[in-house]
C-alpha cells in the first residue's frame, strides 16, 4: 500500500514512498552553505546538522553523520547488489543510501535526495 502525502509533490512522494531517486545535481541544497539543520520534508523531524554536510562530488546533498535515532536502515538490491538505504525513523520515508567512502570522523556518506529535505537556517 502506497503512502501518499497530498502536501508533497509527485517526485517527493515517489522518492519517499516508492524509493525513487532524484537526478544528480538537481537539488538546490547541494550549494547550501549556511549554518542550520536539515529536516524531513514529510514529517519535519530534524535529521542532520549543517556541520556534518560536505561536498562529496556525487551530485546529491551528502552528510558524514546523521542525528541520533534519525534513521532506520535496510538493505536494498534494486540495482543488482546490496546497498544500505535509510528511512526516517519517524515517518518511514526513504531518503537515500549510506556508503563507506565519506570523510572522517565517521567514514560514512549519507547520500540524500535533496527534495526530501527542508533546510532551516540557524536563527541569528
Amino acid at each position: 500500500m502506497k503512502k501518499i502525502n497530498p502536501n508533497l509533490s509527485n517526485t517527493q512522494n515517489k522518492i519517499l514512498f516508492e524509493e525513487a531517486t532524484e537526478p544528480p545535481g538537481s537539488s538546490e541544497l547541494n550549494h547550501e552553505k549556511r549554518e542550520g539543520a536539515y529536516h524531513c520534508v514529510n514529517c519535519g523531524v530534524k535529521l542532520f546538522d549543517s556541520n556534518t554536510k560536505y561536498e562529496s562530488g556525487s551530485g546529491w546533498p551528502s552528510f558524514y553523520e546523521s542525528l541520533p535515532n534519525a534513521f532506520e536502515t535496510t538493505t536494498d538490491y534494486h540495482i543488482g547488489y546490496a546497498r544500505t538505504e535509510y528511512h526516517c525513523m519517524n515517518c518511514g520515508g526513504h531518503h537515500g543510501h549510506i556508503f563507506d567512502d565519506g570523510p572522517q570522523p565517521t567514514g560514512k556518506r549519507y547520500c540524500n535526495n535533496g527534495v526530501c529535505l527542508i533546510f532551516k537556517p540557524k536563527n541569528v
